[in-house]
């Protein structure tokens, strides 16, 4: 009688782990977690699905620092389109310089009418949040912080967010810019966004530009003040390596504050390849030692992995039943395999008994099963594109509807001699037309 109860008791607590661990898609939105900020939200970085939501798309939230990713973003725009290199040397003007003697702005000693390179500048504005590295950046790209500010406002709107208010490179509110401030701007405006405007400018830069992660991810990095003595950089990110707040797989993205506290994180972490971007904005109550936003994001990482999955749904180098090849005109082969050139692991809700809910995973190709590709075909030749979306409420980031993966030729199919192609051609006129 007693093993009978222990075997029960035992079922009964297994029964209670799968409860907690695993619920269905929709009600992400319906539970009672809640992050203590003014704004939070959770996205998987590889499609844009969002993954949790709260009061994501108030666009009156100040954002403070975290605009420094949209400084980088278009710093890195600007390397890739060769309008600058990694060793630019960029100028300190008086405005950059004298806001490096504010106390109460995040900064770097920097040297006046000094010059630095872009890289090293970028560094400092990721890292340290040095604001006037910001500046300094902003006014080697457009002239002047004011045009580079359009340039961000543009950024944005070419990402599908109409509603940022925009007013500075660096995050600092306009009463701490010595009167440096943008045309019509409020003495006190400062930038706002909302938590999907702040997650769809993570998503973009970590898309874009993926090495970014290769800086944010460090605790320190040496900067070169241009003279016999070096700085060393170190990073306001506490949940990277050695801080109290760290978490295993966090990489980026940055922090903001928006009175004497942290209380701003931008966060990206990879847990068994499942990557996914947290935006924690305005802490309820920040803590004076800033381990706040750090903590709330460890809870949101901790309720996303415990509520969304990847599922295998196809291995790279292999076939997806569902289209395992498409038919070759005018080759020396009728078809031809296509495979993923990438393992296919769509984020998928977890079902209650703890396994991939896949109930509401649609599949899509961008051609039909009889559509025929004509040859010379070559080895990896992107032929279909697969895609994979989660139907919910909670939806995608703007202009993110699905994850897209091209599906690629096996091999290569040489096209017919001449006379072969031309007798196809003959053939398939006589039986169409006659």
């Amino acid at each position: 009688m007693k093993k009978i109860a222990i075997i029960f008791c035992t079922l009964l607590m297994s029964l209670s782990v799968l409860s907690s661990f695993a619920v269905s898609a929709d009600t992400t939105t319906t539970n009672n977690f809640t992050v203590a900020a003014k704004s939070a939200i959770a996205i998987d970085a590889s499609s844009g699905k969002i993954l949790y939501a709260q009061n994501a798309d108030d666009a009156s939230t100040r954002i403070a620092s975290i605009t420094k990713l949209l400084t980088a973003y278009l710093v890195y725009k600007n390397v890739a389109e060769n309008k600058l290199t990694w060793t630019t040397k960029v100028p300190i003007s008086d405005y950059a310089y004298e806001l490096t003697q504010n106390s109460n702005a995040s900064n770097i000693p920097l040297a006046q009418n000094g010059q630095y390179t872009v890289k090293d500048l970028l560094n400092a504005l990721l890292l340290p949040s040095a604001n006037s590295a910001a500046i300094a950046l902003a006014e080697k790209i457009a002239g002047s912080e004011p045009k580079f500010v359009d340039m961000m406002t543009k950024q944005m709107k070419d990402w599908g967010i109409t509603d940022s208010h925009l007013v500075n490179a660096s995050g600092l509110p306009n009463d701490d810019l010595n009167g440096h401030i943008y045309p019509g701007s409020g003495a006190s405006a400062t930038n706002t966004m909302s938590a999907k405007a702040v997650a769809t400018l993570s998503y973009h830069l970590i898309q874009d530009f993926p090495e970014v992660l290769q800086i944010t991810k460090k605790t320190e990095i040496p900067f070169d003040t241009g003279n016999e003595e070096k700085m060393t950089l170190t990073n306001t990110n506490q949940m990277l390596s050695g801080f109290s707040t760290s978490r295993t797989g966090v990489d980026g993205l940055k922090t903001g504050s928006t009175s004497f506290q942290i209380d701003c994180f931008a966060g990206t972490t990879n847990q068994n390849g499942f990557r996914i971007i947290t935006v924690v904005l305005e802490a309820t109550d920040p803590a004076a030692d800033n381990s706040t936003p750090f903590t709330l994001t460890n809870q949101l990482m901790n309720y996303v992995y415990g509520h969304w999955r990847t599922t295998n749904l196809v291995q790279k180098n292999q076939s997806l039943d569902d289209f395992k090849e498409i038919a070759v005109t005018d080759g020396k082969e009728k078809s031809v395999q296509l495979v993923a050139p990438q393992n296919v692991t769509p984020v998928v809700p977890y079902a209650t008994d703890g396994s991939a809910d896949t109930k509401p995973l649609v599949i899509k190709f961008d051609k039909k099963k009889n559509a025929t590709v004509e040859a010379t075909i070559t080895k990896n030749q992107k032929l279909v594109t697969l895609s994979t979306t989660v139907k919910d409420s909670l939806g995608y980031l703007p202009n993110c509807t699905a994850e897209k993966i091209p599906l690629v030729a096996k091999k290569t199919v040489p096209r017919s001699s001449a006379p072969k192609v031309f007798w196809n051609h003959f053939v398939n006129f006589v039986n169409e037309k006659l």
